[in-house]
């Protein structure tokens, strides 16, 4: 029998439209957590569906929270997780892609660490490829500017600290940014976080995520880092212009003719450095102003 170091959780798992799999994967995560020495209840936020999504996570007995409209993944998940009775927190989908098999594991490790994050590194994670070229960048550039290797920046199955997660409820979006920006929001102030790596399938029914999401993650992912960490992103752009600007500066000297494109690239570099530094300044500030 699988044992685990948490004695309680609390199951938050957002639906919108889900009537097809949200019966099914109630029933698997509760075959798995009654072979557990937990407590646990499982919490489904019906986001403002259109079909039988309530009455299907109705029928299971578990504890159904309803929006009147749709306000997002993220929303659904704040509304679960204010809701939610005990001090961890496991999040999952309705849609049959994260495997329930994956949290006897991952509860384990949830004592030793601020969140767990089943990452969709395992044997048969089937990720659609038209949608690997866009993540690859994202999680590159998430790790570059989080300062860690990130496996899998965006997985919708984590075991998380309901109290680090209310620290930063503030930040979090109500779309589908939401886990992406308590990934970056943990990693920049040095929270534990592991990585566990799950198997991830195809899901039952029609995708909600849009291409243009992509667009969004990137500039979510160079926001929460300007918040936190502003000379990650400052720094390296006045890098460049200042690299282009003393290489047009070198250049002109050999013409005996300098032009204002390098004095602007000079220019340029200070302003973005300056930049920089004050609002490294003022982060530091909001930061410890925000804890107390």
């Amino acid at each position: 029998m699988p044992e685990s170091s948490l004695k309680e959780i609390s199951v938050v798992i957002p639906a919108y439209n889900e009537e097809n799999a949200v019966a099914q994967e109630i029933m698997n995560l509760k075959k798995v957590l009654d072979v557990c020495d937990i407590t646990y209840e499982i919490i489904v936020v019906d986001d403002g569906s259109k079909d039988r999504t309530a009455e299907e996570a109705i029928g299971t007995g578990v504890q159904v929270l309803r929006h009147v409209r749709n306000r997002g993944y993220g929303a659904s998940l704040k509304t679960g997780i204010n809701a939610a009775q005990y001090d961890h927190i496991a999040i999952t989908d309705a849609d049959g892609t994260y495997p329930a098999e994956a949290l006897p594991a991952m509860l384990k490790l949830g004592a030793d660490y601020d969140m767990v994050v089943g990452a969709r590194v395992g044997p048969n994670a089937q990720i659609p490829t038209i949608r690997k070229p866009a993540k690859w960048f994202l999680r590159i550039l998430a790790s570059y500017l989080a300062g860690r290797v990130i496996p899998d920046l965006n997985s919708g199955l984590r075991v998380m600290k309901k109290s680090v997660v209310k620290r930063f409820e503030y930040l979090l979006p109500s779309g589908f940014s939401f886990t992406t920006t308590i990934t970056l929001s943990m990693l920049c102030n040095d929270y534990l976080v592991h990585y566990h790596p799950i198997d991830y399938f195809q899901r039952v029914g029609k995708s909600k995520i849009k291409p243009v999401d992509a667009y969004y993650f990137f500039l979510l992912i160079l926001r929460t880092i300007v918040y936190f960490n502003p000379l990650k992103v400052f720094l390296p752009i006045g890098a460049i212009f200042f690299a282009t600007g003393l290489g047009k500066f070198i250049y002109d000297l050999f013409l005996g003719n300098m032009s204002e494109t390098a004095v602007l690239g000079l220019l340029a570099a200070f302003l973005f450095w300056g930049m920089g530094l004050l609002s490294d300044q003022i982060a530091k500030v909001g930061m410890s102003l925000h804890r107390e």
